[in-house]
């Protein structure tokens, strides 16, 4: 893919910067929710499954610094361009080719104190295919959500967490998906203004824990009743999440103070 067929993306207020494909599957701020959720702290070991272009994790090194920070991807353009993006950014990310169910040995060797995963939303025995094979590849479900939750518990080191970020409706799913390997389980339902349901839920578990469950508050993005076309109506806290690489304000996050 050339130049021309990319843009360059401003995330963070402009402090980073990503090349996507100009047409597939293209980052919005769901991978930047993510990554704001992720508590990891400098010296971290992080792995992203499924890391598409970058975003989500150059996000979270930008934020936090002084992570050993991998991410797999098994789409070869993407990968591609996740390890770009981070060379240009001059952010360290070691972006290894494959397959999450087929884990290449250089990540089966090792394990993280964090892994992340935003993994695809939709269904794929129902609704309609996205056009291109690279989005499709993106928003279609292939591999079922306790494939994802199996590789990511399986990287993780005792302790270790894992966040995820779904469609509210895939709630179930996702924590069925959850067997005893993980506990300390919590859900915040991301609403896209007051009074109206989650559409988005991040997932947060520890591996080996036995804390109880918690469903928080919902974290509403937008202000006001409707969208408006000009202007922008995110509320003041996920403007900072968005623009200024601010942590998401989680209920774990406000647990760690």
């Amino acid at each position: 893919m050339t130049d021309a067929e990319l843009t360059r993306d401003g995330f963070l207020g402009g402090r980073l910067h990503v090349y996507q494909p100009a047409k597939g599957y293209r980052a919005g701020v769901d991978p930047v929710l993510l990554a704001a959720a992720v508590t990891a702290r400098p010296g971290d070991a992080v792995l992203e499954l499924g890391c598409g272009a970058g975003v989500a994790s150059l996000c979270l090194q930008s934020r936090v610094g002084g992570l050993d920070l991998a991410g797999l991807e098994l789409q070869p353009l993407y990968a591609g361009l996740a390890q770009r993006n981070a060379d240009e950014n001059r952010l360290s990310m070691d972006v290894v080719e494959g397959d999450i169910s087929h884990m290449p040995p250089s990540l089966r060797a090792r394990n993280f104190d964090h892994v992340l995963a935003n993994p695809p939303y939709y269904l794929r025995d129902s609704g309609t295919a996205a056009q291109g094979s690279t989005r499709e590849t993106a928003l279609g479900e292939t591999l079922p959500l306790a494939a994802w939750v199996d590789a990511a518990t399986r990287r993780l080191k005792p302790r270790g967490v894992l966040t995820m970020i779904q469609r509210a409706d895939r709630l179930p799913d996702l924590l069925s998906a959850c067997d005893g390997r993980l506990g300390d389980l919590a859900v915040q339902p991301i609403a896209p203004r007051e009074g109206k349901p989650a559409e988005l839920v991040l997932m947060r578990a520890r591996k080996g824990a036995r804390g109880p469950f918690r469903l928080h508050s919902p974290i509403v993005l937008h202000s006001g009743d409707r969208h408006e076309r000009d202007g922008d109506s995110y509320t003041p806290q996920i403007r900072g999440v968005l623009r200024d690489g601010e942590p998401l304000p989680t209920g774990w996050q406000t647990e760690l103070g």
